[in-house]
């Protein structure tokens, strides 16, 4: 029997927490595939795929759990009555769609973005506390700024890596072949690991390691324009600012969409709708960048697309984690307030821990960018924090204003109830 917990409890803070893990994790699968010259194309429509089985698998199990609200196949019936908000919540998942597509190009140049926290505030009612709330959104600036520069001094770190390499110096085509990065479980199996030695691999930071990666990856960026990447990554940014209001308009219907008497959509019927676009955009766009592909990728076909099994698993994975990261975090939303759940933005804290470990980012970097990196990551976790911290009692919910989670502290959610 799972337990509903209101507001502003342990259960969403936890949902939270969950979400900003997710939600920082799945990036670096699609990276990783990237980096090993996986087509983006051919990961983001795999990607779609287990996305949207994500959103249908919560809103299955979670969306029947209702008291006194329509229950999710209920609602699927009453898109007559409850279709602006059905709108809504799909013009968010098309938002999140296009931002997530432009965002597997702009990670091979750079990577961060925000506003949307601003916006949620006001859709809410405003029951955030402001005087914490709005701390929180300059320290997110700040965090953004620290990270444009960190990326900035990273990138001028590396082409001082290559300029010392001398200019008639290449890699031989032996280093080139056997010299491996992050090397394939199934090539590890065949015994092939054990056939290079640690001399023949390029040490992470290295200027060999850089060039190693640049030869391998499928979105190349060396020689290009670095106006390309920020145009990316502000297109990006964009169009996540805009997902999370669609969906508090959704839930919420601040602009009196609805019919008097036309209930809210629940959130999971709202994610539902949200993830139906998400995907069939998503899809559309991918299969017509197999055949038109951009920035520099080679082209490929619906046929190769299907046959390639190349690290398939992961991206199916990751769109499991971005669905369920999605979910958490607007039913963390619904409790406490969107602009508090945005803490979730928070989720470079956690891809900057997995390009440390998986990809050797900034490792051999300067002593500037590890100062900038940790200013960076601090103002982060303050940030969280405060949105965190700001976290209101939503108005106008009453059973919508709970959500399910997993009996984890079913245990203490009891005895607290019992003191009280």
């Amino acid at each position: 029997m799972p337990v509903a917990v209101e507001d502003r409890g342990g259960g969403a803070v936890a949902l939270m927490l969950a979400s900003l893990f997710l939600l920082g994790t799945w990036p670096v699968l699609l990276t990783l595939l990237e980096r090993r010259g996986r087509l983006p194309q051919h990961t983001y429509l795999d990607y779609s795929i287990t996305n949207l089985l994500a959103a249908v698998l919560m809103a299955v199990a979670f969306g029947q759990a209702r008291d006194s609200r329509p229950d999710f196949f209920t609602q699927l019936t009453q898109m007559q009555d409850n279709w602006p908000s059905v709108v809504i919540a799909m013009a968010g998942g098309l938002a999140l769609s296009l931002g997530n597509l432009v965002s597997q190009y702009a990670w091979a140049f750079a990577g961060l973005s925000d506003k949307r926290t601003t916006i949620n505030y006001f859709l809410d009612g405003r029951i955030n506390r402001a005087k914490i709330l709005f701390p929180g959104v300059v320290c997110f600036l700040v965090a953004v700024f620290l990270g444009a520069a960190v990326h900035s001094s990273n990138a001028k770190d590396d082409e001082q890596k290559l300029s010392m390499k001398s200019a008639d110096i290449e890699l031989s085509s032996e280093f080139s072949d056997e010299a491996k990065l992050l090397p394939a479980p199934e090539e590890s199996k065949n015994g092939s690991e054990g056939d290079y030695s640690a001399s023949n691999e390029a040490k992470p930071g290295t200027a060999e390691f850089i060039i190693q990666v640049e030869e391998r990856r499928s979105i190349k960026v060396f020689g290009s324009s670095k106006l390309l990447g920020l145009g990316l990554v502000f297109l990006a940014g964009a169009c996540f600012s805009l997902f999370s209001p669609a969906i508090n308009l959704a839930t919420n219907d601040q602009w009196r969409a609805l019919r008097k008497g036309v209930p809210h959509l629940v959130v999971y019927t709202a994610f539902f709708y949200f993830s139906v676009s998400c995907f069939v955009l998503g899809a559309c766009l991918n299969v017509w960048l197999l055949y038109h592909p951009m920035a520099g990728v080679p082209a490929s076909t619906a046929g190769a697309y299907a046959r390639d099994w190349n690290g398939r698993h992961w991206a199916l994975l990751a769109g499991l984690l971005c669905g369920f990261g999605n979910g958490f975090q607007f039913m963390g939303g619904q409790a406490s307030g969107y602009a508090a759940a945005d803490a979730v933005q928070a989720l470079p804290l956690v891809s900057t821990f997995w390009g440390v470990i998986l990809f050797g980012e900034y490792r051999r970097s300067s002593r500037k960018t590890f100062l900038l990196l940790f200013s960076m990551l601090s103002m982060f976790i303050i940030a969280g924090a405060v949105l965190m911290a700001s976290a209101g009692h939503g108005k106008g919910f009453d059973t919508n204003a709970k959500f399910i989670v997993t009996r984890l502290h079913r245990s203490s959610v009891y005895q607290d109830s019992t003191h009280n």
